[in-house]
């Protein structure tokens, strides 16, 4: 057993045994019973022969002892987030080898519709639904592996990032040295699916004497990966008086309009962690003139999460924070490197194995005294304002393939939802063109569904300077030639853009 890993579990049973460390809508749970939970789950998935473990599951006090649970026994946890579309589910399971499913009753339905699922032999496991899968062989991966987590990366297919526990619980143990809360008592207010509130909002607060506050994403306000009810989730954060948050920037801007409008947060606040897309320095500046206590940080998954972090100790102003004591980072040609904690490798890709630096391609700078400023990405990829990574080029694809749409140009780098600008065939009127996108529309998950579209006025072309001579669309001079249009996109007020 790892030692860090060895370490909160000590740090679990040497708690007084009522003292709370999970709380949901359904009750609390005791560091006493959080063992216990977690060694009858053990037990069973020993019992059971699992090897590699899918989890899909609302957050809950059941995802935590799932976690716990897998971690302790070392094996391969793969947690599948709920808004990944049922085609990237199944090639999760498929690409992992998954040969055990633990899913709530919420997602009873989704896997027994996916293909290959309904042979398995069903149990209940600690109030999750436990179903071994038939498998041919075990995926290739690290043999350290016990967490593979799978983003939606820079294509539409999911990429599998290997780490091990004493990676992830590394960044949790810099983490708590870095904020110095004591027991905090903390808001999963992102999905657990996603790393860093995994790492960040249970590891940290298990280690540091604290409690996890992990309810569903209806109970506060929040629906799939992209939809928000922002009354809900100020009422949670009011009803719920957390001391620690992590926020991507379409939460923080929910807050930053809240505050405008003269909601008051909580006294109870301490530290609000906020990532996973660009943030606009004026909105930080707002909310800290509010008296909320937001702190930017950078991170990817390829480290297992955070880099670096702006904190009460050491802030620096439109930075992305001072770089964390346990990774090095340094710049070749404006490329942010990475070394110190670094993926065992990919799932699957032999050759990215053991990687002593992580090429992140985000570019930067970093200054004497250790702060880190991201000024952008190399690629195409965009950044939704709720973290999520969308690649254009595979949305763009799927649009194209639709048939009257000849051209088209995702946008939405920093916003809450994608648009397209659209060159269509002639006789293509407005209702089919609308019909069209909803058909694309179902066959993608919720974050990178099209929600507005504009008509071009013209075709890109070599001879307009909109594409290149291999037929790629020059993005930069887009997003300039066609501006209003973009603007129009997103402008406050608009409820439906056909042209």
């Amino acid at each position: 057993m790892p030692a860090v890993l060895s370490e909160l579990l000590e740090h679990l049973r040497h708690r007084p045994g009522d003292q709370i460390v999970l709380e949901s809508e359904h009750g609390s749970t005791s560091a006493a019973e959080l063992v216990e939970r977690i060694a009858f789950l053990a037990a069973l998935l020993q019992a059971r022969g699992a090897g590699t473990v899918g989890l899909l599951c609302e957050n809950s006090v059941e995802w935590v002892v799932a976690d716990l649970a897998c971690q302790f026994l070392r094996l391969r946890l793969v947690p599948l987030p709920t808004f990944f579309s049922d085609g990237q589910i199944q090639y999760v399971l498929d690409a992992a080898m998954v040969d055990t499913l633990l899913y709530d009753s919420a997602s009873g339905r989704r896997v027994a519709g996916l293909p290959g699922i309904a042979k398995g032999a069903t149990g209940n496991a600690q109030g999750l639904c436990l179903r071994s899968l038939e498998v041919g062989r075990e995926a290739a991966m690290p043999a350290q592996t016990t967490k593979l987590t799978f983003t939606s990366g820079s294509t539409g297919t999911p990429k599998g990032v290997c780490l091990s526990t004493s990676q992830c619980l590394r960044v949790a143990t810099s983490l708590g040295q870095a904020i110095d809360i004591q027991s905090p008592r903390h808001l999963c207010a992102l999905p657990l699916s996603t790393l860093l509130e995994n790492i960040a909002g249970v590891y940290l607060p298990l280690l540091w004497g604290g409690c996890s506050m992990v309810y569903s994403a209806a109970n506060i306000g929040m629906a799939g990966s992209s939809g928000i009810q922002p009354e809900k989730f100020l009422q949670a954060i009011e009803r719920l008086q957390p001391e620690t948050m992590i926020l991507v920037p379409q939460l923080l801007s929910i807050i930053d309009e809240a505050v405008a409008r003269g909601w008051r947060a909580p006294d109870s606040l301490k530290f609000v962690a906020v990532g996973g897309g660009r943030v606009a320095p004026a909105v930080v500046a707002r909310s800290r003139a509010a008296g909320l206590p937001v702190y930017e940080g950078y991170g990817l998954s390829e480290c297992a999460s955070v880099v670096s972090l702006n904190t009460p100790q050491a802030e620096r102003p439109a930075s992305s924070g001072r770089v964390l004591p346990h990774v090095e980072v340094e710049v070749d040609n404006g490329e942010l490197l990475v070394s110190g904690n670094t993926f065992l490798g990919y799932l699957n890709q032999p050759d990215s194995w053991g990687a002593k630096q992580v090429r992140t391609g985000d570019l930067g700078s970093l200054d004497d005294e250790g702060f880190l400023t991201v000024d952008g990405r190399s690629k195409n990829v965009l950044v939704s304002s709720f973290g999520r990574n969308i690649s254009p080029e595979w949305v763009e694809s799927e649009l194209e393939a639709a048939g009257p749409i000849h051209q088209a140009v995702v946008v939405g780098d920093g916003m809450s939802y994608c648009s397209a600008l659209l060159w269509t065939s002639p006789d293509c009127g407005e209702a089919t063109l609308q019909a069209v996108i909803d058909e694309v529309n179902r066959r993608l998950p919720d974050y990178a569904r099209v929600s507005r579209w504009q008509r071009l006025p013209e075709p890109l072309s070599v001879a307009n300077g909109l594409l290149t001579e291999n037929g790629r669309p020059r993005r930069a001079a887009i997003a300039t030639a066609c501006g209003d249009l973009i603007a129009r996109l997103y402008s406050e007020h608009q409820e439906s853009i056909p042209s």
